[in-house]
């Protein structure tokens, strides 16, 4: 049966089943996938969607130069913040329920955002938009890890939500050109109503509902509560440093009551009998190292496509349809990396794939550091996105086997929310450290001018970016000495086996 035959078989066959409730009713596995890899495209693009239209929103909305990053960085903070709290929860309340509310909120949220009509409106329609994806994205991960329970299976998988993952922010510049120049910013947006619309359906039919045994449905509010305020602290104070200096009072109270918020979040953590994260996961050495290695990983890789777009528009003054189409090559290179790993890691290991991948994205990243103010899209732009993304499509399925696999089915909720926490604390941190690096130095370089050519104000530009990409090829270095540093054989052993590592009782 040709491929073409068996996708429409599967689909006639699940459009003549039964809607499904339980978690015991036996469902089509793959159609789950789909269903699940939908919501998560949807949630992963709009990380990125908005880069190719900041210019656009600026002007149609008024937006200062200052708070233009808020844009991203509302979604991302919100999203990295209350993920551990949704991951927790869909274990607790069920895995559907939470999927299928994160999903109606996001897109509830999208249409608001597409209607905004001041800075303020559109950011905080941004910030409800991520608390949506904050529910949503851990339940999908956590529906795909419950419902493939072979490890063969389970790795294709999560290859295939892992590509969807790092393709769908590289698709996302493409679509934002796309849509900002042929309509409307605010399209970025309203595309992603019918793509809800049509996961709310699908799930609704085809989605089992599955939860935890852990024997209390209690909420650790205590716990999200100072782990959200504290990371939006740390942010808001490297966001402001800019502006108030890194040494001033100000700045030093914000980031110490960040700093202080977190404390109390893991003195809560340790004390609390139904903790929002059970600190004990971080003993088993490939989760802690995944994750704090996909939020290296997370950080570069925003922070470098959040200014890989402003160069292609506002240095080489390609319009956003043009910056779009640009960057098609990412998405390309990502989905072949990522298909490549899942044959890779069965022959060289997790740990081996990862780290070819992070050399591969990182060669990839330091070929960024030397983009001139009079750049050509083949030597400045491609030659760089070709290693940068195969590699980022190697580097994230390891990742997230190892982030998400040796854990029994009870904490799939939680090891879904650490990893997405990971991924979007580290994308909005990263950010934040990196526009503030490219600003300071910009902004040194023309300290003292009273009048600015406009061919020294683009020197100076691209010299803070430059700044801001040798942070982010530092940042991907470290993420790949993690781990070939830390992880062994035995440490990668429950994500190539599935064997709980991490259970309920621990």
């Amino acid at each position: 049966m040709s491929p073409v035959a068996r996708l429409r078989s599967i689909i006639r066959n699940a459009l003549e089943a039964k809607p499904l409730d339980t978690e015991h009713t036996q469902t089509n596995r793959w159609l789950v996938l789909v269903i699940a890899c939908l919501a998560q495209f949807m949630v992963v693009v709009d990380s990125t969607v908005v880069n190719v239209a900041l210019p656009s929103i600026q002007r149609g909305l008024g937006f200062s130069s200052g708070n233009l990053q808020w844009v991203v960085d509302a979604y991302t903070l919100m999203f990295g913040g209350f993920l551990l709290l949704g991951g927790r929860a869909a274990d607790l309340l069920g895995r559907r329920r939470l999927f299928l509310t994160g999903v109606g909120l996001f897109a509830a949220a999208s249409l608001l955002n597409g209607l905004a009509l001041s800075p303020v409106m559109l950011t905080l329609g941004r910030g409800l938009q991520g608390l949506g994806g904050a529910l949503l994205a851990p339940a999908a991960l956590s529906i795909i890890m419950t419902t493939f329970q072979d490890s063969g299976e389970r790795t294709r998988a999560l290859g295939v939500s892992s590509a969807i993952t790092a393709g769908g922010a590289a698709i996302g510049l493409l679509l934002g050109g796309v849509l900002t120049d042929l309509v409307s910013w605010r399209w970025i947006f309203f595309i992603n109503l019918p793509v809800g619309v049509a996961a709310v359906l699908l799930g609704l039919r085809f989605v089992p509902e599955s939860r935890a045994d852990l024997g209390h449905r209690r909420f650790d509010l205590a716990g999200a509560a100072t782990v959200t305020g504290g990371l939006l602290a740390v942010v808001f104070g490297i966001v402001k440093a800019q502006a108030w200096g890194w040494g001033s009072p100000r700045t030093l109270a914000v980031l110490g009551a960040g700093a202080l918020l977190l404390a109390l979040f893991l003195l809560t953590e340790s004390r609390s009998t139904a903790p929002l994260v059970k600190l004990t996961i971080f003993r088993v050495r490939a989760i802690a190292v995944a994750n704090t290695a996909m939020l290296l990983v997370a950080s570069g890789m925003f922070g470098m496509f959040f200014f890989v777009s402003l160069y292609a528009q506002e240095i080489l003054h390609y319009s956003p349809l043009t910056a779009g189409v640009a960057f098609l090559p990412l998405s390309v290179g990502i989905v072949i990396g990522a298909g490549l790993a899942q044959a890779m890691v069965g022959r060289l290991g997790i740990r081996n794939v990862s780290i070819i991948g992070l050399a591969l994205a990182t060669g990839g990243f330091a070929l960024m550091t030397r983009v001139p103010v009079h750049g050509h899209y083949v030597s400045a732009l491609l030659s760089a996105f070709m290693p940068m993304s195969v590699g980022l499509g190697l580097v994230f399925v390891p990742i997230t086997l190892l982030a998400t696999s040796g854990v029994s089915s009870d904490d799939a909720g939680l090891a879904s929310g650490l990893f997405n926490s990971a991924q979007q604390v580290g994308g909005s941190l990263g950010l934040a450290v990196l526009s503030t690096l490219a600003i300071d130095h910009t902004t040194g370089l023309l300290r003292g001018s009273a009048v600015v050519a406009a061919a020294t104000r683009a020197a100076a530009t691209v010299s803070g970016y430059h700044v801001a990409f040798v942070a982010a090829v530092l940042m991907m270095g470290a993420a790949a000495l993690l781990l070939g540093l830390l992880l062994r054989k035995h440490h990668v052993q429950p994500a190539v086996t599935n064997q709980p590592a991490f259970g309920a009782a621990a």
